[in-house]
């Protein structure tokens, strides 16, 4: 069972606060650091967040929100090994063409440790801001990132579409990592399950525990049967409280299929997060 810690890019008062977690958390074994993504945070908004009750984010307008990529580049330069993962960049509200750029050129300093982790977004409000419309966002992220796999490829690019009208171009460097760098899918809403199937090399699940995953599984297991896929081939990542949760939960996840537990940095414990990542590392990671 591979561990990550979520989010490095929230918060942070500087570079060095910033990498040297990603350092220690590194050091302790942990095998990949993520970052959350909000270009604004409204004072006040009617956007309804899916994943928390009173559908409100836990950010205020006020918190350090770092850039993920930007983030991601600096921690990639003073790291050896971590994997670095955006858990997840808004697919639907960017320029496609300049994300599969960053993205290729993170994956090429990095050594191939990306993972661009995309999702469709839920912040009308937001989309508003960056000038891109909120509907048929859906539509917009499934032909991006047929889109920017084709960006990947290094061959000509020809891709005519509603959104999109890109011909006799190729974009370079290509990723790292061949045929091109995970694409990880987050969420579990709408056509979520459909979109793992037919695009994602890996499902960042929203969830804490076995039992919420459960019937999850079964929606992911009908998209992949109608796409012909085997789930085997999707990595699942999910989040895990490792403040309230044991070894026994994490074997329930790891044979329901769980191949990354990604634990946020609140569920170390209140006061020093360097200390948390040694209780981290000792009474779980030293443990798998």
């Amino acid at each position: 069972m591979k561990i990550g810690l979520i989010p490095v890019n929230i918060g942070v008062q500087s570079a060095e606060m910033m990498i040297g977690l990603a350092q220690k958390a590194e050091s302790v074994g942990v095998e990949s650091v993520w970052t959350f993504e909000h270009v604004i945070v409204p004072v006040e908004y009617e956007s309804k967040y899916p994943y928390s009750e009173n559908g409100k984010m836990g950010v205020p307008p006020e918190a350090n929100f770092i850039d993920p990529l930007v983030a991601l580049t600096a921690i990639a330069c003073n790291t050896k090994t971590v994997r670095l993962g955006t858990g997840v960049n808004i697919l639907s509200q960017t320029n496609p063409l300049l994300l599969a750029k960053q993205a290729a050129s993170l994956d090429l300093v990095s050594g191939g440790r990306f993972m661009l982790g995309v999702g469709i977004g839920w912040l009308k409000e937001e989309f508003r801001a960056m000038g891109v419309p909120f509907e048929r966002r859906g539509a917009r992220f499934d032909d991006y990132v047929e889109a920017m796999k084709k960006v990947w490829s290094g061959e000509v690019v020809e891709h005519q579409s509603d959104f999109l009208d890109w011909t006799g171009f190729k974009s370079y460097p290509v990723p790292t990592q061949k045929p091109h760098l995970p694409v990880v899918i987050g969420g579990s809403k709408g056509k979520a399950f459909e979109r793992i199937a037919k695009y994602g090399q890996g499902w960042f699940a929203p969830t804490t525990s076995a039992a919420e995953l459960a019937p999850m599984l079964e929606q992911l297991d009908a998209a992949c049967a109608k796409e012909g896929r085997d789930r085997g081939s999707i990595e699942i990542s999910t989040m895990f409280n490792f403040a309230g949760s044991g070894l026994d939960e994490v074997k329930r996840l790891e044979d329901a299929g769980v191949s990354r537990l990604i634990v946020p940095l609140f569920a170390l414990g209140g006061g020093n997060p360097v200390e948390g990542l040694d209780k981290l590392g000792a009474e779980l990671i030293a443990r798998l």
